[in-house]
């Protein structure tokens, strides 16, 4: 029987006046229309959206496992309007939300083609695919973002993008970690351009795809903090506030190409009229100009949509039809894309072979989409190789996709299986020095050895067992299962 002030996910809406309502454990039952009301989605309303599995047990989290919140707002550790954040919550629901899987070929409804992978016989590679939206999104800084207090450690200053339409995620969630001077800790910065060594999880440049025909579909962006308690060494995510930037008008037409400066709000993003930090209008006077003054207190994020010119939207065309991720690997994953191309279309036996495919970039490249600075460890060893080229050969297509296949033997391939480099884990300072120090040393010695075969027979380097999942490929599985696992 359902309670007051419970929290239920509305499954049929009957017309009878009695609807289908699911509670936080998984129950289901009938509930009286009269009986429900819609707010602004307390831990005292009803959701009545119809959300997934996956959606529906973040967002119950977020908004009614708010005991450790309420302590840290309770004793001053951040405002109000904090919460646990969605994004994270969803990200650690499982793969369905990680660039892995968008990466990987999506099946038609008749599961006997592929829908955003189609070959070009003329040209021997694959078809662009345009896409409703295909475009570049900077972020360029976050500004007035409350600071928390002295109770907690903040170990990691981020936003988390992904498309979405108000009610679902339509893509996987994209992180950009951001950058603060001690002076002034309120305001968020990128990196405007990643090139060089600069990691790619600082690269403030994202572009994005999507094939929805949602007539709501929009970018969210949603501001957060990893951070561990003083007292209790506790870790956790909390949200600093979202954004929400919709990409089409009422008339269906593109929103402009130019800069937005987004209010943010407090909450989740199913919460409304919440507030980041509800004490600065408590401290605002009555008169226009306190109130003029309050506004420019109030968080933003700023950001710059970019459209494309023809030969970039050519470029972006060649990836998956939905997918956001930074442009600094843009290069790499059009690789990828291509020598998938090779091994399901062009090599293949025949259309109706479903056998494992013997190769080990198509079973270990997504992975890297999970782990950024093994990413950054393949663009570094690329560029590398890359000024070495003539011309003649820059500009010949399948000697560059035969040699980066080497590249990647030579750099990652061995990398993600070696046992002097820890599991990677978010935000954890020692963890991410040790890794950056192994993939550097590595790099180092497969340079000067020309190539990762001495490193790989050596004695002294000790690798996991082999699994045959390191090598064989299988296509149809990989949407079902985790790719990057």
């Amino acid at each position: 029987m359902a309670k007051k002030g419970e929290v239920l996910l509305i499954h049929d809406k009957k017309a009878d006046g009695w609807w289908v309502a699911e509670n936080s454990k998984g129950e289901r039952g009938l509930v009286p229309r009269t009986y429900l009301a819609v707010s602004v989605l307390q831990p005292s309303s009803v959701l009545v959206s119809p959300l997934t599995d996956s959606h529906w047990s973040a967002v119950r989290r977020a908004i009614t496992e708010n005991d450790t919140v309420e302590v840290l707002a309770t004793i001053g550790a951040v405002p109000a309007g904090f919460r646990l954040s969605t994004l994270f919550q969803l990200l650690e629901e499982g793969y369905q939300f990680r660039a892995s899987y968008f990466l990987q070929p999506e099946l038609t409804p008749s599961q006997l083609a592929f829908k955003d992978l189609v070959w070009n016989s003329e040209k021997n590679t694959i078809y662009p695919r345009p896409t409703r939206v295909s475009l570049t999104v900077t972020l360029c800084s976050c500004k007035m973002i409350p600071l928390p207090g002295v109770s907690i450690q903040v170990l990691s200053r981020h936003v988390r993008l992904c498309l979405f339409d108000g009610n679902r995620v339509l893509s996987n969630i994209h992180t950009v970690r951001a950058t603060w001077q001690p002076k002034n800790s309120q305001t968020w910065t990128f990196s405007p351009r990643v090139t060089g060594i600069l990691p790619s999880l600082l690269d403030g440049d994202c572009f994005v795809r999507s094939n929805s025909v949602s007539s709501d579909i929009g970018i969210l962006f949603e501001l957060g903090i990893t951070y561990i308690r003083n007292s209790t060494g506790e870790r956790g995510e909390l949200s600093c506030g979202w954004a929400f930037l919709k990409l089409f008008t009422p008339n269906g037409m593109p929103v402009p190409s130019k800069m937005y400066e987004l209010l943010l709000n407090g909450g989740t993003p199913y919460e409304r009229g919440v507030e980041v930090d509800p004490s600065i209008s408590r401290r605002a006077g009555s008169g226009v100009f306190h109130q003029f003054i309050t506004l420019k207190k109030q968080p933003v994020l700023v950001v710059k949509l970019r459209s494309l010119c023809a030969q970039s939207k050519d470029i972006l065309n060649l990836l998956p039809e939905t997918l956001i991720g930074s442009m600094c690997y843009i290069h790499l994953l059009i690789f990828y894309r291509q020598i998938l191309g090779d091994a399901l279309l062009k090599d293949r036996i025949s259309m109706q072979s479903t056998d494992l495919i013997c190769n080990p970039i198509l079973t270990t490249f997504p992975q890297l989409m999970d782990q950024p600075d093994l990413m950054d460890a393949l663009r570094s060893a690329w560029a590398d190789r890359e000024r070495t080229l003539k011309r003649s050969e820059k500009r010949d297509g399948e000697f560059l996709k035969s040699l980066f296949v080497l590249v990647y033997h030579d750099s990652v391939f061995p990398l993600l299986q070696s046992t002097f480099l820890p599991d990677y884990k978010w935000a954890e300072e020692e963890s991410e020095a040790s890794r950056w120090k192994a993939i550097a040393d590595f790099l180092k010695k497969s340079q000067e050895n020309d190539g990762a075969l001495q490193y790989l027979l050596s004695p002294e380097n000790t690798h996991r067992a082999f699994d045959i999942s390191e090598l064989a490929y299988d296509f149809l599985e990989v949407r079902k299962n985790n790719p990057g696992v």
